[in-house]
């Protein structure tokens, strides 16, 4: 692969500035909500439940708001600044988490944050039409997952050596979290500042008299495409299945971890290796992409998520966590980045953000209903390991899916 220019290193930076929340919302953001009920009397079924709920309110609220606010951002100028709104939406909800309130409060407030998280990433992934050739959606998406990974286990370091040895620089264990909370929402607004500098919208309609009603009109004719476009439709549909498994495992490991009687110490290090790992399998199906049907290791990676679901219904023991973590960091990167390349291929180039507006209905927007079985399945059963053992479905199902999409024409 060629040097990279240097819009598509200020694209790849975003993922390193957004994967600090990513990390957060996987490991310290959930243990210490947990912690945090169960301190004021919720048993730990109902704290894993609660948790699932809200994550399933975002990813409803931003599928709600993508595919309406994608058609606006592809007109002429309008994608950086919806993209810098949410943004700072999400970095100012990170911060925010630092506030002294209950339960029931964080978890508004990180669905506030997750919002903005979730509704940049529908833009951010539309600019890599922006700020890329076709030949290179594979190789710069993987390496966008890759540095992010790798990136945001700077501030993950940081964070823990705030928790952990906090008393040292003067910080308690309240004022170490708030000081967690702050410092990766700085992280992540600094990392994101080249981009605003850069970034210029090459793919875009242009704007008429009336951009919100245009806007509309532009939405309904997606739909009409993608139902018309069968290989469009098939993966998206197959996409709401895989992904929607994958997203709920990053969103419930450590609840589930910490159900099953891991330690906080063992969980929290067990996924800054799953970051490490996985920045080299990211490049490395970048790689393999360029040799290789990117379709095949689509494939490869969701069979690989259905054997991980099934070894993680049985999981008692620590080291049995780890080599979970390791697992899924080898196909972790590869099958969201190659989605998402897979997906730049076979849309309308000018009309990206509508259609990645509908990309994260069927992704992102979908995860509601992983973890909204989880979350129920728990409840009902007492027991994680039975939400757990569901996904299974989520992923057979993807991939059959997916099969049909790639016969289409």
């Amino acid at each position: 692969m060629r040097h990279m220019t240097g819009k598509e290193r200020d694209w790849i930076l975003y993922d390193v500035g957004n994967s600090a929340f990513v990390m957060l919302t996987a490991t310290v953001i959930p243990i210490y909500f947990k912690n945090v009920a169960e301190g004021m009397g919720l048993s730990a079924a109902d704290s894993t439940a609660w948790f699932s709920y809200a994550s399933s309110l975002v990813t409803i609220l931003a599928a709600v708001l993508g595919p309406v606010l994608g058609a606006v951002a592809d007109m002429k100028g309008f994608k950086k600044p919806v993209f810098a709104c949410f943004m700072g939406a999400g970095a100012l909800g990170c911060a925010a988490l630092s506030l002294p309130v209950g339960w029931m409060a964080f978890l508004g407030i990180y669905v506030f944050a997750k919002v903005g998280y979730q509704g940049s990433l529908t833009f951010y992934d539309s600019m890599l039409a922006d700020v890329t050739t076709e030949d290179r959606v594979d190789q710069i998406s993987s390496h966008g997952y890759a540095w992010g990974y790798i990136g945001s286990c700077i501030p993950f370091i940081l964070s823990i050596l705030l928790v952990m040895k906090g008393e040292y620089v003067g910080l308690g264990g309240s004022r170490g979290m708030m000081a967690v909370f702050l410092l990766n929402a700085l992280w992540w607004f600094l990392m994101t500042v080249p981009l605003l500098k850069s970034f210029e919208q090459v793919c875009y309609v242009e704007r008429g008299g009336h951009p919100v009603r245009e806007s509309f009109e532009r939405l309904s004719g997606v739909v009409r495409d993608v139902w018309r476009d069968r290989k469009i439709f098939w993966f998206l549909l197959a996409f709401f299945f895989y992904i929607d498994g994958v997203y709920t495992i990053i969103d419930m490991a450590t609840s589930y971890g910490k159900d099953v009687g891991i330690p906080d110490a063992h969980l929290m290090l067990a996924l800054l290796l799953t970051q490490v790992v996985a920045f080299p399998c990211s490049i490395l199906f970048g790689m393999l992409a360029e040799k290789t049907d990117g379709g095949k290791l689509i494939r490869f990676s969701i069979l690989g998520y259905l054997v991980i679901v099934l070894f993680a219904v049985r999981m008692s023991h620590a080291w049995e966590f780890w080599l979970l973590a390791v697992c899924v960091a080898v196909f972790q990167g590869g099958i969201q980045a190659l989605s998402r390349s897979y997906f730049t291929r076979v849309i309308p180039k000018e009309r990206s953000a509508e259609y990645f507006g509908f990309y994260d209905i069927f992704g992102k927007g979908a995860a509601f209903m992983g973890t909204l079985m989880l979350g129920a399945a728990t409840q009902l059963s007492g027991s994680s390991r039975t939400g757990i053992g569901l996904l299974s479905l989520l992923f057979a199902a993807g991939y059959l899916l997916f099969r049909k999409a790639e016969r289409a024409v």
